[in-house]
């Protein structure tokens, strides 16, 4: 207990403590009731110690033309309680208003805390190397080119690469991810990654400002800006419904004991318990905390959110499109069928002539067969669309796919693999085929079914690849739709077609690599960037960035939202509820202050709780 006191801030613990005085205050004065004085003694202490500051700030914005807000209606209510005589009465209403301020208070900033710790990962200072020695330095300060030395446990200030040393990396704060990486000469290293073991020397690829660290921390400090529809709503909602609520207590004061002929004082009592019940807190408080717990539960999760509009959005996504390449697939082709049908050394030749060509499919060849027959090839002929056709000792030599071998009259022989055929002819006989695939992400298959689980009604497939890869990509995958051989300007007509044929109330989201999908990135409802790790194009573009290739955070982003949409919708319709049934009553008489204060600061705390449940793992 001691060390939960010893963590709250200084105000928090000023706050705390008139609470805890104030409440032994009031219990004092139920002790000694029986002695005026010291009763009207022990209450004016404690209405003052939890109720001073709400009339001040009430005065202070009453001065500055805010007239209608909560501390206006907690002043008017608890001084018209004692100017009728209900002393206990306004005493709790005040101290349990400040009660339920300080654990709101408790609630955001601990929701706050959730993000800030990500602000942490931000290194103040680098080691650079300068003419052979160590300097401590601002990341600011290093450029481009200049070696950085990271020991084990500290964190990587900036982008870079290897160039001396291997280590293991923990990549936690950047994909949400613990298992440990490991990583040595030439390979890539983003900053904000923990060094977790050997010495590294890093040659420093972009600036601080560029970084990888600084987009997500700017992302995230940003988030909070771009409020949801339910936050507005609420935010509107509240500056219309305080005015309404005064006015409507005023009229109660006064209108029936003319129209009726009776007491003004048992009115004037039910007036302020309206003042009390009608207090917004619940609702202006517990929804955008909602939200900003919902932003906080995604970025340690790997998924970083621009604003709480946007994890709105996603709870609503009916029909979800996705790229193929660098996406669904690891973007590099790899050879996964060979079929040899003659005893000439298909390979070598095959590599040999694709060494002529810079297509990716011929890179991969080339690098898998190698290219020792290259020179004796002569008279090589790239025809776009069919492959590669030269002359080797002679003879006519083929490697590419089937259109070109129907070409020459040479039949292949089919297989059933999922991939790109590739054909290798001499001669005019069929020597050997390949079947080359951008192989699919693991994962990829359960992540889409969980995606349909989620609520998700229409996956689209749009890829630049030829129809039959396409085709089979998304039949294995489970896609409802497959559009295939498209370009970049292709791909955004259609997406525009999807979005036109899209319910009203749905969303339709688009996930690519976020550096040539951008424009559709962009044009969507919601724009994912899929693997966007140390991709600026990405973090630009898109409303939510997924840090790693790992599909399984689509569903998981998915199942966030709507939880935290649910949590939202509920404070509404539960605040409201409890509020509107306890003003009906109190118009009535038969409503009590308690039962006010239960509807005010009660169903506040209730709400905030709600809510802080979203930062539960």
């Amino acid at each position: 207990m001691l060390d939960k006191y010893k963590s709250l801030t200084k105000g928090q613990k000023s706050q705390l403590n008139k609470i805890l005085i104030a409440g032994g205050l009031l219990i004092l004065a139920f002790i000694v009731k029986d002695y005026q004085y010291f009763t009207l003694a022990a209450l004016a202490g404690s209405y003052l110690l939890v109720g001073l500051d709400v009339l001040k700030l009430s005065l202070y914005n009453i001065k500055n033309g805010q007239v209608f807000d909560e501390n206006f209606l907690m002043s008017i209510a608890t001084l018209g309680a004692i100017g009728l005589g209900d002393y206990y009465e306004a005493v709790f209403v005040m101290l349990f208003y400040q009660a339920g301020e300080f654990f709101e208070d408790l609630a955001v900033g601990k929701s706050r805390k959730s993000i800030q710790s990500l602000l942490e990962y931000a290194p103040d200072q680098v080691r650079v190397l300068r003419h052979g020695k160590e300097e401590i330095v601002d990341p600011e300060d290093v450029n481009i080119g200049e070696i950085i030395s990271v020991l084990p446990g500290e964190k990587v200030a900036l982008d870079g690469q290897v160039i001396k040393g291997s280590s293991s990396l923990n990549l936690a704060f950047l994909t949400g991810e613990s298992l440990p990486v490991d990583i040595g000469p030439a390979d890539q290293v983003p900053s904000g990654a923990i060094n977790l073991s050997g010495h590294l020397q890093i040659q420093v690829e972009k600036t601080f400002d560029d970084s990888t660290v600084s987009k997500i921390l700017e992302l995230i400090e940003e988030s909070s800006e771009k409020k949801s529809v339910l936050e507005n709503f609420i935010n509107r909602f509240s500056r219309y419904y305080t005015p309404v609520v005064v006015f409507s207590a005023l009229f109660l004061a006064i209108l029936p004991p003319l129209i009726f002929n009776q007491a003004f004082g048992p009115w004037f009592k039910r007036a302020l318990i309206f003042l009390v019940v009608s207090c917004p807190c619940a609702l202006v408080l517990s929804i955008p905390l909602a939200f900003f717990a919902g932003v906080g539960k995604a970025s340690r999760s790997g998924i970083l959110v621009k604003g709480s509009n946007y994890l709105e959005a996603l709870a609503k996504v009916d029909s979800l499109v996705f790229d193929k390449t660098g996406t669904l697939t690891e973007g590099n082709f790899e050879i996964i069928e060979e079929n040899s049908y003659s005893q000439v050394d298909f390979r070598s030749l095959a590599g040999s002539l694709e060494a002529y060509s810079n297509h990716p499919i011929a890179r991969s060849i080339e690098d898998k067969y190698g290219s020792k027959e290259k020179d004796q090839i002569t008279e090589v002929q790239e025809i776009h669309g069919r492959g590669l056709v030269g002359t080797y000792q002679g003879k006519v030599l083929l490697v590419g796919n089937e259109k070109l071998l129907a070409d020459y009259n040479i039949e292949i022989i089919q297989s059933q693999s999922l991939g790109s055929k590739v054909y290798v002819a001499y001669d005019q006989k069929l020597i050997g085929s390949l079947v080359i695939a951008d192989i699919i992400k693991d994962g990829a298959k359960k992540a889409l079914e969980d995606l349909r689980q989620a609520g998700v009604k229409n996956l689209v497939l749009l890829t630049g690849d030829k129809d039959q890869v396409g085709q089979e990509v998304g039949s294995y995958l489970g896609f409802d739709q497959v559009y295939s051989e498209l370009l970049p300007a292709d791909k955004l007509e259609i997406f525009e077609s999807i979005l036109e044929k899209s319910k009203k109330d749905s969303m339709v989201a688009y996930v690519g690599d976020g550096i040539n999908d951008a424009p559709t990135i962009v044009r969507a409802d919601v724009g994912i960037a899929m693997g966007a790790l140390g991709t600026d194009a990405a973090i630009e573009a898109a409303d939510l960035v997924l840090m790693d290739d790992k599909l399984d955070k689509l569903p998981r982003a998915i199942e966030i939202s709507k939880e935290t949409l649910a949590t939202a919708k509920f404070n509404v319709v539960f605040s409201l509820g409890i509020k509107i049934l306890v003003l009906i009553l109190s118009v009535f008489g038969l409503a009590t202050m308690w039962m006010a204060i239960f509807a005010d600061v009660g169903v506040m705390l209730i709400a905030i709780l709600n809510s802080m449940r979203l930062m539960k793992e």
